[in-house]
Formats: C-alpha cells, structure tokens, sequence
C-alpha cells in the first residue's frame, strides 16, 4: 500500500499551484519506500516479446538506444546504462499499486507506470516530455535538473533519442527513496543515477485533437456513420463559378460539426477511445468457466481485483442509464446496479465488504461472473 505524502499541501492545493504549471520536489512522497519489483525480475520482463522496453547507453560517447526484448546485459559493463520498461502497471500486481496514490486525477488521464533501473551513470539524457510525470525515486539515489518551460531545441542524438539541447536548471537535486519530483509537459529534465538505481514514474497523458479527430473518423467508418453525402436542393444560380460563398462553405462545415453534435454517438466513441489500452493487457481466462450461484458465494469471501491496465469508465450522466465503457467497448447493463458498477470502475480492488450489497443481486453476479469469464477480473484474497 503506497500512502502519498504531499508534505502539509492538500491535493488540491497541489494541483492548484503545480499541476501543469511547474515543476515540484516532494521529499518522502513515500515514506519507507521498498521497491515492488526486484531489478533482476524488471530485466527478466525486458526479455519477453510482449514488454514494450529499452536500453540506453553511451558508447565512444555517443548515445545508444535499443528496443527489447533483450536476451542479456552483460555487455553492458558496470555503469552508463539504463534500462526502461513501459506499462509495468500490467504486468506487476505488486508495481501498480504505485498508482493508486494517484487516484485523485482521474484515471482516464493515466498513461502507465514506466520503471527504470541503471547503473552509476545511467541516463536517457536530457530530454523534454509531453506528458506528466511523478517520478518516484526507488533504491540507490538519481542526480536530477529541471529546467524551465519555453522555447528549447530538440535534436536527435540517436534515432530512438529525441534530446534537448543545454538548459538553465531551475530544479537542481539529488532524489533518495521515496522523494518524488512531479514535471509537467514542455518542461526540458535529465536524471543520472549516482549508483545502481531504481525509480517508477506514474505518467498522465492528455489526447491531441488530431488524435482524436483520427480515431473518431475510423469510429465512423467502422460503424458506417457519416456517409451522407452534401445535399443542396435550393441553390441559387451563381455568377462565379470559382467560388466558394460563404453559405456553401457554413453548408461544408455544418455537415462535420453535426456528427460532433450527435452526442450519443461521440459519447460512445469517447468512451471506446478511452478504454482502449494502450499497451498489451496479461489476460489470463479461467480454465474452467465461473458459474452464477459460484460468483455470488465468492463474492462473500474474496476480493475481486481489475487486470492491471485495464481501463473502465463511465460518464456521469450515463451510468444511471445503465451504460459504461471496458477495454474499448461500450458495456449495457441493468440499471440498478448503476452503483455497483461505479464500484467496479471506481476501485482496482473491492472487498467482501464493498460487495455486501450486491453480491446477490442477480443483475450484479451475471455481469461481475463475465468479467471474470473474459479474464477482466479475477479473485484475491481479501486482505
């Protein structure tokens, strides 16, 4: 359990004074910190097909990048390396509870839990996100500069590492166990690890309109919305056939904005975008299928737990009607257990006490025994 410490500063007040303006150093964001995953285990994952991960390096002095996954390390030597493993959050239980500290920006915002581990010298040199970031630093201590937003030129000093070029530091600090240094997008950070380190970064990332507008277009194609054509039955004789009048080009513009103006439908695409993950899940389906009256007396004994990087989420003036969204796909349940779902999508982990009220409902155990049929959920020990 990762209890995050903010220091005497509420989270609000957090997220009123640095949340996407500037950059902050938390001192003991975890106190006791103990890194969830050992390094040994965090190179065994760099070594499997479906782990997104990558080793950073300076050879004669130049930067190296690699991308995984990697049958060994020993080349490497003793300092000046580092390796990253993305979306750890999906393949260590124990690593995702990280970030569950926070919870308190909602999750639709999260990218995924990055872990790093390097040698005396490790870096992934100096570098601009466009993302925010808590870095939490675990075992060993990490040398970090922060500069200031504005403008920096970027340049790439290997094909795999988009660097930036020299900046005035505004945050200059060394990070022990359990410090946390938050960095908001467009603010240019190198981090050097003074000895064998480790640290987990909890990345929360915002869509790009084009990004948006993409994915919406292929919604529409998918589902065969959109495909009617421009219609204009009053048009008047015009004396400039080159033109485009300003009623025809409001007409033009009229006809995309109407499928934003549909509100079901964006909703639903929304929602699919948003729970689609973006990185491989470790789904694991039962051998043998859940039945009904099961779930329900499993329900009184044992937790039920959400498969790290899975993403459920509902719209708060939709779940009343019976509607949420998970891993990509809109999900219509029975109404009355509205609630009850705002617990699944809520919370990673709910009790036997969470569930007192619903684990003999009918509608709640069918659809709670297919989540944990599709491998969406799955049973642990009540602690």
């Amino acid at each position: 359990m990762y209890t995050l410490n903010l220091n005497q500063m509420t989270q609000q007040e957090f997220l009123d004074e640095y949340w996407q303006k500037k950059p902050v150093v938390i001192r003991q964001g975890f106190k006791d910190f103990v890194d969830p995953i050992a390094p040994d285990e965090l190179a065994g994952l760099a070594m499997e097909e479906q782990i997104e991960s990558r080793l950073v390096h300076k050879q004669d002095g130049q930067w190296q990048a690699a991308f995984g996954p990697f049958e060994s390390y020993e080349h490497l030597g003793t300092e000046n390396w580092s390796l990253v493993v993305q979306a750890l959050d999906n393949f260590s239980e124990e690593s995702a509870g990280i970030i569950e500290a926070f919870r308190f920006i909602p999750h639709w915002r999260l990218d995924d839990l990055m872990a790093s581990f390097a040698m005396p010298g490790g870096s992934v040199g100096p570098h601009i996100d466009n993302y925010d970031t808590f870095i939490c630093q675990g075992s060993g201590k990490r040398h970090w500069r922060v500069g200031d937003s504005g403008e920096h030129v970027e340049f790439a000093a290997h094909e795999a590492l988009l660097h930036v070029e020299a900046f005035e530091a505004i945050i200059d600090v060394e990070l022990d166990a359990g410090d946390i240094l938050y960095i908001p997008p467009g603010f240019p950070h190198e981090g050097i690890s003074l000895d064998t380190s480790m640290s987990f970064s909890v990345g929360f990332r915002g869509n790009s309109a084009v990004s948006v507008l993409s994915a919406f277009a292929d919604h529409l194609i998918d589902n065969e919305k959109g495909s009617q054509l421009l219609t204009d039955p009053n048009r008047l004789v015009t004396s400039n056939s080159g033109e485009v009048s300003n009623n025809d080009y409001a007409s033009i513009k009229l006809q995309v904005q109407n499928l934003l103006d549909d509100d079901i439908n964006f909703k639903k695409f929304t929602g699919q975008f948003l729970t689609t993950a973006k990185h491989d899940l470790d789904i694991l389906i039962p051998d043998e299928p859940f039945e009904l009256t099961e779930v329900s007396n499993l329900l009184n004994s044992h937790a039920i737990k959400r498969l790290g990087g899975l993403r459920a989420f509902y719209f708060e003036d939709t779940i009343e009607q019976g509607l949420c969204y998970i891993n990509g796909s809109e999900l219509a349940f029975s109404a009355e257990i509205a609630n009850g779902v705002k617990l699944l999508c809520d919370k990673v982990m709910l009790l036997p006490d969470d569930l007192s009220d619903w684990s003999h409902n009918a509608a709640f155990v069918e659809l709670t025994t297919e989540l944990l049929n599709q491998g969406y959920w799955y049973l642990a020990e009540a602690e």
